[in-house]
């Protein structure tokens, strides 16, 4: 993604205000009791922050999975990021996985419910992060 400057800045802004939207949307989903959307909000949330982290550092990445590896190589092996926040992306993209493409698996409060505070803790440390990168 050779990108000039300023088309980078706003992509990492429209990536940041996807998350902040999505995370949004989860909240409702949260009131609602929908969990295997919160799961889905929740995953996505994290997956547009981390590509405007990605984006604001210049790697490229075509698939969720790579965006989970990329976190993982550029940010948590050099310890920008702890392992448990890796871990936690890794098995949030399963558990959307699992809520979207499994009939056989029903995604309950207790699978969505520890997810909730980390995950807007790692999305606000992705966007303290950028801010202080700018």
């Amino acid at each position: 993604m050779s990108l000039k400057e300023a088309d980078r800045r706003v992509m990492v802004t429209l990536e940041l205000e996807k998350s902040a939207k999505t995370l949004a949307q989860m909240e409702l989903q949260l009131e609602n009791e929908v969990w295997e959307l919160v799961a889905n909000r929740l995953y996505y949330a994290l997956f547009h922050a981390v590509s405007a982290l990605l984006i604001n550092d210049r790697h490229e990445v075509g698939t969720h999975r790579g965006a989970v590896g990329a976190f993982s190589l550029y940010y948590v092996k050099t310890g920008i990021f702890t392992p448990a926040e890796g871990r936690m992306y890794s098995q949030l993209q399963h558990l959307r996985e699992d809520g979207e493409y499994n009939c056989a698996i029903d995604v309950v409060k207790e699978d969505v419910e520890e997810f909730i505070a980390p995950t807007r803790q790692l999305i606000e440390k992705i966007k303290q992060y950028i801010a202080d990168c700018n």
